[in-house]
């Protein structure tokens, strides 16, 4: 088997995985990501793959393997997460089953080997070295500050949430059994090595997770060894499965996940409901009431009429300039990660001038903030007008992302109201002009009144969403 990306077939013959391998530059920076944009980011966590590249050969195609021979680019992926990280965080009060997980593979099954409670780091390290069981550290973000600038970074670029996971395991072990995910995964080696072997799909791009048997899955069609600095790229439902050689060190390595229902199917499902509700105000036929019994029959029955809706449905979809939203958009600012801001969290306090009439203003943190109309949530009368809601994760919360709705302060509608505004809907072209323009003149805004322009921008600014130049 060949450690840099091929394997060796019964017949001798090599066969490569898509590999690239980055050029050594003698002055390379300690950090080898750029952070001036979402996109340099993203260049510099694929480097050397152009983006276009990427999107055009790789992504939900086929995985990517890049090699490094850089000592500086394998220093940086080690300081991201070591196994040492995990004794000063169980001080901090992890526990098993939310933080962390102990598992190994044993003849094709996961079996779990968690205690109750808080998890006490040497009896965690005893575990580790005794049992070989693997530690998956959930979400490691919430305290290592570069893997927050990079996710937070990813979930700009993509648009959609970014999680991660620490997996340590110990030589000769393996953790998980052959499986496939429902995310699409960067995997970033940091300490040791990694065998990894991938298989073709069961189930291209996959919608759930899901354990596969030996018997089924057949011979890799990618084996190969990962090394500090080392990435690999893999769509969702890339059966998978990974084991530390050996005779050497243990191995740390991080996935960063995303894309988890983030499809047309998700976004159909999402936008359809509003279309439909918006339409049956102009069109009587979606008014009338469905056959008597109906839906103690066949349902099937119904196909011809459900068929027709659906074709005039996407008749007004095509002549239709606002396509509603419901939740996908909400959910995604609502549980994304805040800005990283470093020591500069002050710049997340109202501050500079107040924005007057005469005042020019631009966009603070575009990539932080939404603009929905959605029914007024506080009214709880049955004919509830609509609003313009804008949302932001400016204060979301570090230590709760991607870490489900424990303890979350949240209102019984799911919405904080520390993360939002209200306006009226006649304050949607003003709020648009604020969007798309680098900056913009307050008494050129799109509204009847000096004053309902004055009170837009100031609500805006408190909310630390624009300033002042």
């Amino acid at each position: 088997m060949s450690k840099k990306g091929g394997k060796q077939t019964e017949k001798g013959r090599k066969v490569h995985v898509p590999c690239k391998r980055a050029k050594v530059e003698a002055s390379c920076p300690s950090s080898p990501m750029n952070y001036d944009s979402p996109d340099s980011v993203f260049e510099s966590l694929i480097f050397p793959i152009e983006q276009e590249e990427f999107f055009k050969e790789f992504w939900e195609q086929k995985p990517l393997l890049i090699q490094r021979d850089d000592p500086s680019v394998a220093a940086y992926y080690q300081s991201l997460f070591q196994l040492m990280d995990l004794k000063e965080l169980s001080s901090q009060g992890l526990y098993y089953g939310r933080d962390v997980n102990i598992c190994r593979c044993v003849n094709g099954k996961k079996k779990v080997l968690n205690k109750d409670g808080k998890v006490n780091y040497m009896q965690l390290k005893r575990d580790f070295d005794q049992k070989k069981a693997t530690i998956q550290f959930h979400q490691p973000q919430r305290f290592k500050d570069e893997l927050w600038r990079i996710q937070e970074k990813l979930e700009c670029y993509f648009g959609s949430l970014v999680g991660s996971n620490v997996y340590i395991t110990p030589p000769g072990s393996q953790g998980l059994p052959p499986h496939y995910d429902d995310v699409e995964v960067f995997i970033l080696q940091l300490e040791g090595e990694k065998h990894w072997r991938l298989y073709k799909p069961t189930v291209h791009l996959a919608r759930e997770y899901n354990v596969e048997s030996e018997d089924r899955i057949g011979n890799p069609i990618h084996e190969f060894i990962l090394k500090p600095g080392d990435l690999l790229y893999f769509p969702r439902g890339t059966i998978h499965q990974a084991d530390t050689p050996p005779g050497g060190l243990y191995s740390t390595h991080v996935t960063i996940s995303t894309y988890q229902n983030n499809s047309w199917g998700d976004f159909l499902l999402d936008a359809i409901p509003g279309l439909v509700f918006d339409t049956a105000k102009e069109d009587v036929a979606l008014r009338t009431s469905i056959p008597r019994q109906l839906l103690m029959v066949d349902i099937a029955d119904s196909t011809r009429r459900l068929s027709s809706f659906l074709r005039s449905l996407a008749d007004r979809l095509e002549n239709t300039k606002e396509l509603r939203s419901s939740d996908m958009k909400k959910d995604f600012i609502m549980n994304r990660l805040p800005p990283f801001l470093g020591n500069s969290s002050d710049l997340l306090a109202p501050g500079g001038k107040l924005p007057k009439l005469d005042s020019k203003i631009r966009l603070r943190f575009k990539d932080h903030a939404i603009i929905t109309v959605e029914p007024d949530q506080e009214n709880s009368d049955e004919l509830r007008k609509e609003m313009v809601y804008v949302y932001h994760s400016l204060k979301n919360r570090r230590e709760r992302h991607m870490m489900g709705n424990e303890d979350d302060d949240t209102s019984e509608e799911g919405i904080s109201e520390t993360h939002g505004l209200r306006f009226p809907l006649s304050h949607m072209d003003a709020l648009k002009q604020i969007w798309r323009s680098a900056t913009v003149a307050v008494k050129e805004l799109s509204l009847k009144s000096d004053a309902e322009k004055e009170n837009l921008v100031l609500s805006l600014w408190a909310e630390c969403l624009i300033e002042v130049i």
